[in-house]
């Protein structure tokens, strides 16, 4: 008689999934299920485990033949456009993944993701390629076209000396449009172009006051700024120029929000230990150092809420949506975490960084 295989035992990688899944044993007997599949079926891992899945959950979808397919050729199935329910709310449209488990056999995953998920993961993944796609294109172009740029706006320039009043303002209308274009060109080089962080101990709050005095004699001068930060917070490991640079964004950000006419905007800093980056090897680690930007402007269009940080997404009509791109790109490259919430009248960007480590703030290095 072959001795079986021990159960695989469910770690924390398991409760963390954000999906919904499942063990179940080929003939159906559900063997474990996730936070995420307690809360989406509306049923306790108490009453479902031992029990056949088949007679708790309806899968509008030939589940005994793709089980045994799956088990046969040890590889997934996925199964688009199927209806899920328990028989006590109305079905939900998901995408049920069929997955075989190493070294047991009678034991498959089922991974279940609502359609409505699925679908946003799937244009997510489509602006993410086109969006680097165009990044690569315009940086080829970005070089040549700024040349010959030059060339218009200072023929332009030469023409004026020789014109007109009336016929002038045609001139300085050229040439003003094409310094546009230029600076617009020199965003995506920068994007393309943001050499990796020089990482040092780096007192958050100097980093925001640098960026708050710059602010307030440029583009945030007709702004109330508030600070409202935790003289306690430790320091982080960071670029403090590329952090400066993120802190600058998201004021100007909040500035242009709030319009013309001025508003406030608050810099917040706190420590929460509840935030936790996880790495695909599925460790994690705390980002306990909190950073928000708010402020009180209108919000931001819910057509463009989701993907804020995406390359040329912009809810201004000029704008050119490098600006959060590249502060998401920055605090990426620093293993932090950045996020909005965003509502009529208040929207937060939240900074999220890890402290220095112990060494480095003992050597200053």
């Amino acid at each position: 008689m072959t001795e079986r295989t021990p159960l695989p035992t469910p770690g924390a990688f398991w409760a963390s999934l954000p999906v919904p899944a499942l063990l179940v044993e080929v003939g159906g007997t559900v063997v474990e299920v996730n936070p995420a599949a307690e809360t989406f079926l509306n049923l306790s891992t108490r009453s479902l485990k031992g029990q056949s899945l088949f007679e708790r959950v309806h899968i509008d979808a030939p589940m005994e033949e793709a089980m045994a397919r799956v088990q046969v050729n040890q590889s997934p199935l996925v199964i688009n456009d199927v209806e899920i329910t328990t028989g006590e709310r109305a079905p939900v449209h998901c995408r049920l993944q069929i997955a075989p488990m190493q070294d047991h056999r009678d034991l498959l995953m089922l991974l279940i993701t609502p359609r409505e998920i699925a679908d946003r993961l799937g244009r997510q993944a489509a602006v993410k390629t086109a969006a680097k796609s165009a990044i690569g294109m315009a940086e080829m172009l970005a070089h040549e076209i700024k040349n010959p740029l030059a060339g218009i706006s200072g023929a332009a320039q030469l023409l004026a000396m020789n014109l007109s009043p009336e016929d002038r303002e045609l001139s300085d209308l050229i040439v003003e449009e094409t310094r546009r274009i230029v600076k617009l060109l020199e965003q995506v080089e920068q994007f393309g172009n943001l050499r990796p962080p020089d990482r040092r101990v780096v007192n958050i709050h100097d980093a925001l006051d640098r960026a708050r005095r710059s602010a307030i004699v440029g583009f945030a001068r007709d702004m109330t700024i508030v600070e409202d930060y935790d003289p306690s917070l430790p320091a982080t490991f960071a670029d403090p120029d590329q952090l400066m640079q993120v802190f600058l964004n998201l004021i100007k950000n909040a500035a242009e929000a709030s319009g013309p006419d001025g508003g406030v905007i608050r810099l917040r800093t706190f420590y929460d230990l509840s935030l936790r980056l996880r790495h695909k090897d599925g460790s994690g680690s705390p980002l306990a150092l909190q950073v928000e930007i708010i402020d009180d402007g209108p919000g931001l269009p819910p057509e463009i809420a989701a993907n804020v940080f995406e390359p040329f997404v912009s809810g201004r009509e000029n704008g050119t949506g490098l600006g959060l791109a590249l502060v998401s790109k920055i605090i990426s490259d620093h293993d932090g975490w950045i996020s909005v919430d965003s509502a009529p009248g208040k929207t937060v960007f939240r900074v999220s960084l890890p402290m220095a480590p112990k060494h480095s703030r003992l050597t200053g290095e």
